[in-house]
């Protein structure tokens, strides 16, 4: 008997063990496709990505416009805390965006929960005293400070940032 001979009959699955290993086959691969959409994305948030040195977010919020605050702004600020897309994330408040903050209640609540979920809530000192707002921003529990030296050290320090 020659050594392929041997090994076919040390070897030979048998149908049981056959179908035993495609049912195996077909569970797992059914168990992948249930958890990812039509587009292969998971359902479910992916875990958070791995801490790099610089996994500190800066937004700067200057737009005057309630949409791009409630639809673009704010949503993507305050899940990117809450999914954990960066460590920290640093809002600023800066320009007319101060003025609209000051007098809407609804983005007042928002600007709240960023707050309870972690969020570093800062303020352009000079922005908020021009439209006579620096007290009530103070009041959302937001640092109002000259923020040039600081925005300029986000920068220099090579924090990403993204403007509104």
């Amino acid at each position: 008997m020659n050594l392929v001979a041997i090994n076919t009959l040390i070897y030979k699955p048998t149908v049981q063990q056959t179908m035993k290993t495609l049912m195996t086959i077909l569970l797992f691969s059914s168990l992948f496709l249930a958890k990812t959409s039509a587009f292969g994305q998971i359902s479910s948030p992916p875990p958070p990505p791995p801490v790099f040195a610089n996994d500190t977010l800066v937004v700067v919020w200057s737009s005057g416009d309630i949409e791009v605050a409630e639809k673009v702004c704010f949503m993507y600020t305050y899940n990117a805390k809450k999914w954990a897309w960066f460590k920290e994330v640093i809002f600023v408040v800066w320009g007319s965006s101060a003025k609209l903050l000051a007098e809407n209640d609804k983005l007042q609540e928002s600007v709240k929960k960023m707050k309870e979920e972690g969020i570093i809530l800062e303020a352009c000192m000079a922005c908020a005293r021009m439209y006579n707002v620096q007290d009530k921003l103070k009041e959302l529990g937001i640092d109002v400070k000259g923020m040039g030296t600081v925005l300029t050290k986000y920068l220099k320090a090579g924090y990403p940032n993204i403007t509104f």
